[in-house]
C-alpha cells in the first residue's frame, strides 16, 4: 500500500464536508513541499474554485475550475489512488453550471447562484 502525507489524507474529510477553505489549506501544504506536483495542485485549483464560486466570485472559479481540469487530466484514470474520471465529470458539470455572463455577485447574493453540485471523493483501495 502507498502512503501519503497526512494532509492528503485529512483534505478528503474536510473536502466531503463542503469545508473547501480548510480543504485549500491541507492541500497547499502538499504542494508547498513539492511545488512540481501537478496533480495536487489541479486538486487544490478545483478545491479554490468551489470556494470563490461560494463566496460570489463566478469569473475566477471558472478560471481555477479550467485550469483545475487541465492540471488532472494527464493522470487519468487515477493518481494517488484517487479514481479522476468522476472528479473530471465533477468539474465539467461545474463549468456548465456557472454563468457565463457574469463575473462576481456580492457575498450577500451568492446564495442566488445556481447551486453547484456535490461531489464526494475517496481513496481507492
Amino acid at each position: 500500500m502507498e502512503f501519503f502525507p497526512q494532509d492528503y489524507y485529512e483534505f478528503f474529510v474536510v473536502f466531503n464536508d463542503g469545508d473547501y477553505y480548510t480543504g485549500h489549506d491541507l492541500l497547499e501544504a502538499v504542494w508547498l513541499t513539492d511545488r512540481s506536483n501537478l496533480f495536487i495542485k489541479g486538486l487544490l485549483q478545483m478545491t479554490v474554485a468551489l470556494y470563490h464560486y461560494e463566496y460570489g466570485n463566478v469569473k475566477g472559479a471558472r478560471e481555477m475550475m479550467r485550469v483545475a481540469k487541465q492540471y488532472l487530466t494527464p493522470y487519468q484514470p487515477s493518481h494517488w489512488q484517487l479514481d479522476l474520471i468522476p472528479v473530471l465529470h465533477f468539474i465539467e458539470h461545474c463549468l456548465s453550471l456557472m454563468p457565463l455572463h457574469i463575473d462576481k455577485v456580492d457575498f450577500s447574493e451568492a446564495h442566488k447562484l445556481l447551486t453547484l453540485p456535490r461531489l464526494f471523493i475517496n481513496l481507492m483501495e
